[in-house]
């Protein structure tokens, strides 16, 4: 095994904290990977890595060496593309993680599309709703609705997404359709959504004229904590929901649902691609970031 092998092993293993998981993301065998940083050790006549059982730690001269190394495989990565860019085809594997109701609604049907113009690509597509290390869990990048928290990746925003009011036509033609928010309260119900990270019931919001959100504390019967158990209760007559068009426009378009108060609509949500900094420039990530702004660009607010 060349040094450059190893360099590229010694960051996977640093990054990740783990020579298991390094293994299994650079689809080489563990051995391979131990070999690797033994070899590499003894040719630098230096301590890289702290070994537990639990949990591998960069010695000084470790973060040391991982600071040039990252530079070392971003410049090859470089030059690569100054012969790849021009190549429609990519191969290999890539894991994207996304919101459950983007894999599933958006992702997912168009996925066909993708690998028909890409054969030898492989996407492993996870979907969550919950905050997960790319590094460590070996992940190519993540698709996020909302605020996003300080962050050490790399953030492609692609827009904002339209939130809107529903209702069933069951539920308007018991309770009258509402003309503003301040008709909510006294006379209307909401099906609740407990919010994923406090488990705490979330206001209705609308914009103000001054553009800052206003909230409003809406009576519910049902309170759920996913989007499948949110639509399914708003489609039984149960309340009005809040919630991005692109998730309901079938149901909007089959008569399902209906819009209301369209001149009320809570903040569009901000939706962003991040990814690990050493990866920016892999071909099949490009391609996929491309081809996933495309996809969505139709739901987004213009």
């Amino acid at each position: 095994m060349d040094r450059f092998d190893q360099y590229r092993i010694f960051a996977q293993v640093a990054e990740m904290g783990s020579f298991i998981k390094a293994a299994h993301t650079l689809e080489v065998p563990r051995a391979s990977v131990s070999a690797a940083i033994q070899q590499l050790e003894a040719g630098l006549g230096v301590r890289l890595l702290h070994r537990t059982t639990r949990r591998v730690r960069l010695t000084p001269d470790g973060e040391l060496l991982l600071d040039r190394v990252r530079t070392l495989l971003t410049d090859v990565d470089d030059i690569d593309q100054l012969f790849q860019a021009s190549q429609r085809q990519v191969s290999g594997r890539l894991i994207v993680d996304a919101p459950s109701r983007i894999a599933r609604r958006l992702i997912a049907p168009a996925l066909p599309g993708l690998l028909r113009r890409h054969p030898q690509l492989q996407l492993i597509l996870s979907a969550t709703d919950r905050s997960i290390d790319l590094v460590r869990e070996g992940v190519d990048c993540v698709v996020r609705i909302g605020t996003l928290h300080d962050s050490s990746l790399v953030v492609r925003a692609l827009g904002h997404i339209a939130l809107i009011n529903c209702a069933s036509p069951a539920y308007l033609r018991e309770r009258g359709e509402p003309r503003q928010p301040e008709d909510l309260p006294a006379a209307h119900w909401a099906v609740g959504y407990a919010s994923p990270r406090s488990g705490k019931e979330l206001p209705w919001e609308s914009l103000a004229d001054d553009g800052s959100p206003h909230l409003i504390e809406v009576p519910s019967r049902v309170v759920v904590n996913n989007a499948e158990n949110y639509i399914a209760c708003c489609r039984a007559g149960l309340g009005l929901i809040q919630i991005p068009r692109f998730d309901v426009q079938h149901l909007l378009d089959s008569g399902d649902l209906v819009e209301i108060m369209p001149t009320h609509r809570a903040a569009p949500m901000p939706v962003s691609l991040l990814y690990p900094h050493r990866r920016q420039r892999s071909r099949r990530l490009m391609v996929f970031l491309e081809w996933f702004e495309a996809l969505m660009r139709p739901n987004l607010e213009r």
